[in-house]
């Protein structure tokens, strides 16, 4: 499996961690689209919203567009990285 693919898969799984551990500390989820997936319940929202991340990067990588998801793997680091921030301003002030 090639290393950007690898890397894809890998922000999923931290962006599912991180934003469920933001909705237990009592955060809310930004994106309209991700809450409206969440009204199945939280965990089962950001899952969800989780396999069609997938299912678009396999997509992506059946018309050979795999730039796209290189591209896809800085936005996902910097949501990462924005979900950590917020979790940590959150515990900061408990």
């Amino acid at each position: 499996m090639p290393a950007y693919l690898q890397l894809f898969l890998y922000l999923q799984l931290l962006d599912f961690l991180t934003t469920i551990v933001g909705i237990r500390l009592g955060l809310v989820e930004l994106s309209p689209f991700i809450r409206r997936l969440m009204s199945v319940g939280p965990v089962w929202g950001a899952l969800l919203s989780k396999l069609m991340a997938v299912a678009l990067a396999a997509f992506c990588l059946w018309i050979h567009r795999r730039r796209l998801i290189r591209w896809l793997n800085y936005w996902y680091a910097a949501l990462v990285v924005w979900n950590l921030s917020i979790i940590w301003i959150a515990l900061a002030r408990s």
